[in-house]
């Protein structure tokens, strides 16, 4: 038992299914990891202020207790015996004068103090960037004791205790984000294939009834027409009248096995199972091919019906058969629709992008309202004109009365050779359609 190949139209819908789980994974682990980073980040810096505003509050206390504030020399002595702690703990220590001169440092490459930080009132935190040193947290603040400003006090920690940790941690949420959201595209191919499995077996169940219906459908029509067309080759007929009921009868019967075959080429079309051949094609041939069949009811209806010379040599790659049904629609279509005396012209000419050319098919004829052009590739859809005058609403009638499946199939087809069809249209103007197609 051979097992059918995975349809594309499921392929794609699960990649979408799998590629969306894994972004708004992503996007929901990017925001818990982008929170905790700071929430981190924060926390260190936090503790770090924390130890500087203890330093600080240990040396204003010393400062008030010992008395010994106006003379440098009293400022060295009076730390001199927590210097060993204090270097323990990577703190330095730097005392200024009112007018903002070094007084006394345990840092060999302090910084003077900044014109913004004198006269300040409270303590200033900043992160210091110094060339060649590891970037420090520092705090600044004016020492005040009896309403008399004696100095400014500034105290400095290393940052690397805050730098060290963080990056670390954006390196493992990094990686672990990473490894997350490859685990969930995983997860969300697999989940996406169960769950479409249900839509899969309805999918199957219903490709196997159209198939059925149509062939059921195509049999009877087809004895039906060999047996009217067997009784219309009869040399004696009955009457005039049943004549002409078989064949209407036979008329019916062609054009619902039309429509049968319509309808089948779209449903493959949605289900992916076109299964056209590929292979270079001369454009311009079949566009001059379906000009020559089209030819006589242009000159039937009083229309100039212009095409490319096949001589000109415009290749795509695609169906033959199904390029050639593709233009034969626009183009009957743009003579349906134009009255007598029009022109349709179909312009062949190489796209501004590469690799690709455009066809244009332009008519003269009745136009389209603008709010009618997002439906004309709508199935079973046919734009019913105002009509001017009783001869051109017959006209128009006459050449009109498919089943609305046209323009449905020429789109179903641009799109199974990757191109495009666009529409631009002016009432009482004309319709100009474009094709794209990859050469």
């Amino acid at each position: 038992m051979t097992t059918a190949p995975p349809n594309p139209v499921f392929q794609s819908m699960r990649r979408r299914l799998a590629l969306w789980y894994a972004i708004v994974t992503a996007i929901l682990l990017i925001v818990f990891a982008t929170g905790f980073y700071l929430y981190v980040q924060t926390t260190l810096i936090d503790r770090i202020d924390d130890t500087i505003d203890h330093v600080a509050e240990v040396i204003e206390r010393s400062l008030i207790r010992s008395n010994l504030i106006d003379l440098e020399s009293d400022f060295g002595s009076n730390f001199s015996a927590n210097a060993q702690a204090i270097d323990a703990d990577h703190i330095d220590i730097d005392w200024f004068s009112p007018s903002g001169k070094i007084l006394w440092t345990t840092n060999a490459n302090t910084e003077s103090l900044q014109p913004r930080e004198k006269g300040i009132l409270q303590p200033v935190y900043r992160t210091v960037h110094l060339s060649e040193v590891e970037p420090l947290r520092q705090m600044t603040e004016p020492i005040v004791i009896n309403g008399k400003l004696l100095g400014y006090l500034r105290i400095s920690h290393p940052w690397f205790e805050v730098t060290k940790p963080v990056k670390q941690l954006f390196l493992d949420l990094a990686i672990g984000t990473t490894l997350m959201v490859f685990v969930v595209l995983l997860c969300g191919w697999w989940l996406a294939g169960i769950a479409m499995e249900p839509v899969r077996e309805s999918y199957q169940r219903l490709k196997q009834f159209t198939a059925d219906a149509s062939h059921e459908l195509r049999n009877p029509i087809a004895v039906i027409q060999t047996n009217v067309q067997v009784a219309l080759a009869d040399p004696n007929p009955d009457s005039e009248f049943q004549r002409s009921q078989l064949e209407a009868i036979e008329r019916i019967t062609r054009r619902l096995g039309r429509l049968i075959d319509d309808l089948l080429f779209l449903a493959r079309h949605d289900g992916g199972i076109t299964n056209q051949s590929r292979e270079s094609c001369n454009l311009s041939q079949i566009l001059s091919e379906v000009g020559e069949e089209q030819q006589t009811i242009a000159q039937q209806k009083q229309i100039t019906l212009e095409v490319p010379n096949q001589e000109s040599k415009l290749f795509v790659s695609g169906d033959r058969d199904r390029l050639g049904r593709l233009f034969t629609n626009l183009i009957s279509n743009a003579i349906a629709y134009t009255p007598a005396g029009g022109k349709v012209q179909v312009i062949a000419q190489p796209s501004t992008s590469q690799n690709q050319i455009q066809v244009q098919i332009k008519d003269t004829g009745i136009g389209i309202p603008e709010a009618e052009l997002s439906q004309i590739f709508e199935r079973f859809y046919r734009y019913q004109p105002q009509k001017s005058s009783k001869s051109s609403a017959k006209s128009i009638n006459s050449m009109t009365s498919g089943s609305g499946l046209g323009l449905a199939i020429a789109k179903a087809i641009a799109e199974s050779h990757q191109g495009q069809i666009n529409v631009e249209s002016k009432v009482g103007q004309g319709t100009t359609f474009t094709v794209v197609l990859s050469n």
